[in-house]
């Protein structure tokens, strides 16, 4: 056992308090207000010029992709910026003028930075050179490149097995670097690849392949122009994907309605002010939602069966409310799931999901009334532990309507990271897919494993059981973004060596194991010259569509590498040049890596002009109606339970949420403009009634407590802020109460952690 002196790392970070100042919530989304915060972060991150030249250029054909959202950029591009307040925020933060060397860890030790904010920690700028944290020390300190490369390659082979290693993907990286990453790890002997999606979309990826045959949405941008409903169930799109805002303002000028379904009305979901608009600046704004249904929190399986049920009680009469012929022709499992409904009533539904009723007759009326019909959703649906079954019971309602392979109908999970979904396309799973290995090993010469990996929370659980001692990240901030944040913390401290492919300081550089090494990677705005030649990348965006994005910044440092390069040269160390495939080289040379991504991946043919301008989309089943990998050759209908929670009557259902200064675990600022909670993150949003009933105050301070397996977990020192939320639920910001989701619960199938629906108890200080 090691002697190594432990580090004394704040975990947590302060639970200190930054001055709040409450307000009421918007009544809008974007605007005046999101052009003036946009560019006040810009300016005061990049300098004017230097803003102005970089927001020109990004989402725009020639130029680069945001590093925030995955949303599809249109056709032709809006010549006033094809981007959000929350993209311009992304692209400040990542091209901030701030740098964090080697002065900067000779200053401050991880102890004393482990004890700022993520706020904090995330302004203090861009990271220009390798560093290694060694065993005892808490100063990282310079290392060259090849050493460090040596020292990782050290470690893996020092392991007893391939699976006591641990690959990381965040949603990031470009397909070049995630296929070249993939690659090495499945040389390396083990499909130990957890990525972001385990803890966001998996549900949904489940959900879908099992009843449509692929994991992906089926919808493109252009659907929203001509959809009739677009349903938008468990998302803040004003907050986390803001340009979404403007195809469902589309879709409102078309004709079209919006239902929003989601515990709380958020301001982008009221009214939307246009900012690429002269009159979206000046007018009142376009109303977006017309039916807000105000589910309680993980309710919408109740939800949505009631609306089947209503819809099939006028079917029945009609015979014109579902599309029969689609049913017979595409789908299985119709007559069990009608059989289904009739064991519930309707008394019983309207119950659970807290929603007026009247309001659910209106949507049954437009529903009844309406074939093109786009669903879309986010984590409010995938992050519960009946998270697939939330999926299934929007899938049910598509097929029923025959709302699938026809323009301005179809699903849309909408991704929150930028190439979450290439990531997964081009090869990185925990899964064993034997079509990929097959065509890696026709491809490369060398056979894959065909053991399964370990997702996510699996490989939370080995690294704290000392079952895995290398834990290796491709981008994100791993402790973080996962569940029950003390357990994860222990697990990365467990281990030998842990690994951060970076472009900013966070807190996984500080809550790390016995050896850290940070080495730092350059950003998607950033140039990347080869030889004088400039290369570029490619990414896939929510809809399937695959495209070029080209860095254009000279980089934070002459020192920074690519992600592919390190990738490759961190393979090449490691097998000492002697394997198959020839790392160095593809680490160098993009357009070999897409030859090869062309030979293993399915669709990717001429990639290299393809991918040019708009770029194209990949192939989808759904679209084409084809579901011959399914049972039957069929679309599958679904018999989907309602959620158990068992909670008491002084216990809360908790679900986690982003402010509006925040993109995942970046935090951009203090404020969450449109709830109407300025300079303060350690809040918790409750109904006034559930106030007075436990003699609470506005704004007083509270701790957050979960009991799971008879552990005690606690979130320290909240404000309780009054919010129009329904009665027993209560919302509060990640990853400051990811410290309360349990690690061991999560989603049936996907394993996605509850982070939507935590049982808690509220105690005043």
């Amino acid at each position: 056992m090691s002697t190594t002196k432990k580090r004394n790392i704040s975990v947590l970070g302060p639970t200190t308090f930054t001055g709040i100042t409450v307000t009421e919530p918007a009544e809008y989304a974007a605007g005046l207000p999101a052009v003036k915060v946009a560019l006040q972060h810009a300016f005061k991150e990049m300098g004017v010029v230097k803003s102005m030249h970089i927001l020109s250029k990004m989402n725009q054909k020639e130029g680069f992709d945001c590093p925030g959202c995955a949303w599809p950029d249109p056709e032709k591009p809006s010549k006033l910026g094809e981007y959000c307040e929350n993209g311009a925020k992304a692209i400040a933060e990542e091209a901030t003028n701030k740098r964090v060397g080697s002065s900067f860890f000779d200053k401050y030790s991880v102890e004393e930075l482990s004890n700022w904010s993520d706020y904090q920690i995330g302004k203090s700028g861009r990271l220009t050179e390798p560093m290694i944290l060694k065993p005892g020390s808490v100063h990282y300190e310079p290392i060259s490149w090849q050493k460090a490369y040596e020292v990782i390659a050290e470690e893996l082979h020092k392991l007893n097995s391939p699976d006591e290693g641990i690959f990381y993907t965040s949603g990031r990286s470009s397909n070049e670097a995630a296929f070249l990453y993939g690659l090495f790890v499945r040389a390396f002997g083990t499909n130990n690849m957890p990525d972001c999606s385990n803890m966001c979309h998996e549900s949904s990826g489940v959900g879908l392949s099992e009843t449509l045959g692929i994991g992906k949405g089926s919808v493109k941008l252009e659907d929203f122009d001509k959809a009739e409903i677009v349903l938008v169930i468990g998302q803040n799109p004003g907050t986390n994907h803001p340009r979404m805002l403007s195809a469902l303002q589309k879709c409102k000028e078309n004709g079209g309605k919006v239902i929003s379904i989601n515990p709380l009305k958020e301001a982008g979901l009221v009214r939307f002010k246009n900012p690429q608009e002269i009159k979206g600046i000046l007018s009142s704004g376009a109303t977006l939602t017309d039916i807000h249904l105000q589910v309680k929190i993980n309710q919408d399986v109740p939800l949505l069966k009631l609306i089947i049920k209503k819809l099939a009680k006028r079917d029945q009469k009609t015979g014109k409310v579902f599309d029969h012929q689609f049913i017979k022709t595409y789908t299985q499992g119709y007559a069990e799931l009608l059989a289904d409904l009739e064991q519930y009533t309707e008394e019983e539904l309207l119950s659970l999901c807290g929603v007026e009723e009247k309001r659910i007759n209106d949507t049954v009326e437009l529903l009844a009334n309406n074939t093109k019909i786009i669903i879309c959703w986010a984590m409010g649906l995938t992050q519960h532990k009946n998270g697939v079954d939330n999926i299934k019971e929007c899938v049910n309602l598509l097929l029923l309507k025959g709302s699938l392979g026809k323009p301005g109908a179809g699903t849309c999970p909408v991704r929150g990271h930028s190439n979450v979904q290439g990531d997964r396309t081009v090869g990185i799973m925990h899964h064993v897919s034997p079509v990929l290995n097959t065509a890696i090993e026709n491809t490369f010469g060398f056979t894959p494993p065909d053991k399964e990996g370990l997702d996510t929370v699996h490989a939370i659980e080995a690294m704290h059981q000392g079952k895995a001692k290398v834990f290796i990240a491709l981008g994100g901030n791993f402790i973080s973004a996962a569940s029950d944040t003390e357990y994860t913390a222990q697990a990365l401290q467990n281990c030998n060596l842990t690994v951060a492919i970076s472009t900013k300081l966070n807190r996984s550089h500080l809550v790390t194991g016995q050896t850290a090494i940070i080495l730092p990677t350059l950003g998607r705005s950033e140039l990347d010259n080869k030889k004088g030649k400039p290369r570029y990348f490619t990414v896939e965006n929510s809809m399937g569509k695959v495209h070029q994005s080209k860095g254009l910044l000279k980089p934070a440092s002459d020192t920074l590498k690519s992600e592919p390069e390190i990738i490759g040269h961190i393979a090449d160390t490691y097998f000492k040049g002697n394997h198959p495939v020839d790392f160095k080289n593809l680490s160098e040379d993009y357009e070999l890596i897409r030859k090869k991504i062309k030979l293993v991946i399915k669709g990717f043919d001429d990639i290299e002009n393809k991918s040019k301008g708009s770029g194209f989309y990949l192939p989808n089943n759904v679209r084409e109606l084809d579901f011959s990998k399914l049972p039957n050759q069929k679309a599958q209908f679904s018999i989907c339970k309602n959620p158990q929670h068992n909670i008491s009557k002084n216990e809360f259902l908790l679900m986690t949420i982003r402010s509006h200064d925040q993109f995942n675990t970046t935090i951009y600022g203090l404020d969450d403009r449109y709830r109407g909670i300025y300079n303060e993150r350690r809040v918790v949003l409750m109904n006034k009634e559930d106030m007075q009933k436990h003699n609470l105050e506005k704004l007083d301070i509270v701790n957050l407590t979960s009991y799971y397996d008879n552990n005690e977990r606690l979130a320290s020192s909240f404000l309780v802020v009054p919010y129009d939320i329904p009665r027993g639920n209560v919302a509060s910001y990640f990853p400051e109460t990811n410290v309360l989701v349990p690690y061991n619960h999560y989603a049936d199938k996907s394993h996605t952690p509850i982070s939507k629906s935590i049982v808690i108890k509220i105690t005043k200080i």
